[in-house]
């Protein structure tokens, strides 16, 4: 239970840094590109694959703690990190295939996914 509660905590920190930096970026750099996401997604990475190991071999931080920290605000700030990290795991365990069908999987269908939802709530009538 204080692992939920940890999560939930750090998760509005991470939620609010998303927003806020996604505002700053698009106002900063402007034009059609999401310059603010790939920003959040890039640094979210980042975060990731630092902090993971810092907390692992580095900083003795408590399970519940960890797990807050990486999964309650990264999570929230950008779920891309878990992506990108869930790879790196299968590649650096020579899993080179799966990796590369989750890589591409996850971007496929998941603009799939997104395109089908979008016609989805556009073209079917409601009540």
């Amino acid at each position: 239970m204080k692992t939920l509660g940890l999560i939930a905590l750090f998760a509005i920190p991470g939620a609010i840094a998303r927003y806020v930096q996604a505002l700053v970026v698009a106002h900063i750099v402007g034009g059609p590109f999401p310059w603010g996401i790939l920003s959040i997604n890039v640094m979210g990475s980042f975060a990731m694959g630092f902090l993971f190991f810092e907390t692992l071999e580095r900083i003795t931080l408590s399970p519940e703690l960890r797990t807050g920290l990486l999964t309650g605000f990264l999570g929230t700030y950008t779920t891309f990190s878990t992506y990108t990290f869930g790879a790196l795991h299968l590649l650096e365990r020579g899993a080179w295939l799966i990796g590369g069908a989750y890589l591409f999987g996850s971007v496929v269908l998941g603009l799939a996914a997104t395109a089908s939802g979008a016609w989805l709530s556009r073209n079917v009538s409601r009540g």
